[in-house]
């Protein structure tokens, strides 16, 4: 009800005594849904907040607000230093005026989605905030008046309509009549609800604001779960306009930044798929020397400009299709298949790091996402920013903050923190308490986690590569061997105040290793 008539009524009635005297010091917007009128005289200071979006527009009266330095415009220039002689609110409508010395008139025309603001001299209308409401201009702030017969007579000829005979009420006034029994009501008996309601709009004992259909909802009726009660009619609008901002703004945050997850989940899901495709085509296919040497020991059986050949594959004993190049000879394709031999090594390896950074990738989209399930307020969401802040940054910058090594084998993935700070990082925001968590004993070195995998016991092999990574990354690197001990995440914890990479471990076992990476390619 922050824009119904009843409300607005209650609203302008306040502002009359508070506004009158007050001279305009500036206007200006800094977004462009958003209009500021500064007014002040003596040491009295008010600003006139008036958000007018296209989800939602209301008004707000800060006591001081501070006005950016840069993307801020000026605005309605004519009324600076003039000063605000009457509020006059219109009957029956959504809408009210300030007049202002200089026979200047600031309408305020909060019609929903359609809210705007225009200034006006005299008769002539002169500037409207939101030009794309341009017919506003058209809009006669003296003759917005509305006249409505609400008697018992047009309430009998509308047999009792309420949004014939009160097109003002609106959806809470309606909820409220529905729960006083209006529709089993006689005729007489609908009239006595509706005037008793009038009654409460008209002169409000309290404004709140309540919960209804899960949103918040400003109402001069009590109805649905009430949250906060107020006595005054700015200070309740002006809370309202706050908490709405924060709730939707929570809301519409939250839903960005979960689809902006979920794209970039798929682009890297996407690229991690098409990189394995290659590698898999690469170490599995014919090599390019095999080929180049079948084309060279059939140079005399290829027709001149075939596209197509069927060869005998000495390498396999069988023969198979060859694709050709009509603008090359066969011998300058075997050549240019024999440079790419030189170099498939190198492509190979290329791609086998651009799968492990998109694996890297892969799993903190998936820790964060995880994480994000949990958020469930603006405050949680606010923090959850700053542990991952990251997430909206370039991929560059998304790379640099990925805080483990990636290692798989048999299946399962095996992480490990790169410094004392991922270390907190990893064993923090990365790892769950059915993880397996391991450590070289006694020495600093990196945390090292088994990613659990439900109904899946960890193979001892895989438990000793981890543990060998575990010494390899730690100061018993250059150890004949090393003890390391493991133990699912759930009972490790860090204390707090302890520095980056110190925890407490409970319940450990010991494994005895050869530090060294068993991954690494022996040459």
């Amino acid at each position: 009800m922050h824009q119904n008539y009843y409300f607005l009524r209650q609203l302008t009635a306040q502002l009359q005594p508070l506004l009158a005297g007050l001279e305009v010091i500036s206007c200006f917007s800094q977004n462009k849904d958003e209009l500021v009128i500064g007014l002040a005289a003596a040491e009295k200071e008010l600003y006139i907040r008036a958000i007018l979006t296209s989800q939602f527009s209301s008004l707000s009266f800060p006591a001081d607000f501070k006005r950016a330095r840069a993307n801020s415009v000026s605005l309605f220039k004519e009324i600076q230093g003039a000063v605000v002689q009457e509020v006059v609110q219109h009957l029956n409508e959504r809408s009210f005026y300030l007049r202002l010395s200089n026979d200047f008139t600031l309408l305020f025309k909060l019609f929903g989605n359609r809210s705007n603001v225009v200034l006006f001299q005299g008769e002539e209308p002169l500037k409207v905030f939101h030009k794309k409401f341009s017919p506003d201009l058209e809009l006669d702030p003296l003759k917005m008046d509305r006249p409505i017969r609400q008697n018992f007579e047009a309430f009998a000829a509308a047999a009792g309509n309420v949004r014939q005979v009160y097109p003002t009420f609106g959806d809470i006034p309606a909820l409220y009549l529905e729960n006083k029994g209006y529709a089993n009501a006689s005729l007489e008996g609908k009239w006595e609800l509706v005037q008793d309601m009038l009654d409460e709009l008209e002169n409000p004992t309290a404004y709140y604001l309540v919960k209804l259909a899960g949103k918040t909802r400003l109402s001069l009726l009590e109805v649905g779960e009430v949250r906060q009660v107020y006595q005054d009619p700015i200070e309740v609008l002006n809370a309202y306009t706050r908490l709405y901002l924060t709730e939707t703004g929570f809301e519409q945050q939250y839903a960005q930044l979960q689809q902006q997850l979920l794209k970039k989940q798929h682009m890297t899901q996407a690229v991690l798929e098409q990189t394995e495709a290659r590698l898999l085509d690469m170490r599995h296919n014919r090599s390019y020397s095999q080929t180049a040497d079948i084309l060279m020991a059939n140079l005399t059986n290829i027709p001149p400009r075939a596209t197509e050949v069927e060869l005998y594959d000495f390498y396999t004993d069988q023969t198979r299709t060859f694709k050709l190049k009509s603008n090359e000879s066969p011998q300058k394709q075997a050549e240019r298949l024999y440079r790419k031999a030189k170099n498939q090594h190198v492509e190979v390896r290329q791609l086998e790091e651009k799968m492990e950074r998109k694996l890297e990738e892969a799993i903190v989209l998936e820790d964060a996402l995880q994480a994000l399930a949990e958020v469930k307020t603006y405050k949680e969401l606010k923090q959850y920013l700053k542990t991952y802040p990251h997430l909206t940054g370039s991929k560059q910058q998304a790379q640099q903050e990925i805080p483990f090594r990636l290692f798989e084998t048999e299946g399962f993935k095996i992480l490990v923190g790169k410094s004392s700070q991922s270390n907190d990082q990893l064993t923090q925001r990365h790892t769950y308490k059915e993880d397996i968590w391991l450590h070289a004993k006694d020495v600093s070195g990196s945390h090292v986690v088994i990613k659990h995998q439900a109904g899946k016991t960890i193979p001892a092999t895989v438990l000793e590569k981890a543990a060998q990574l575990a010494a390899y990354y730690s100061k018993r690197k250059s150890d004949s061997l090393c003890p390391v001990i493991y133990t699912p995440k759930k009972w490790v914890r860090k204390p707090k105040g302890a520095p980056a990479g110190a925890v407490v471990v409970e319940r450990e076992k010991v494994l005895l290793v050869k530090p060294e990476n068993p991954f690494e390619r022996k040459v």
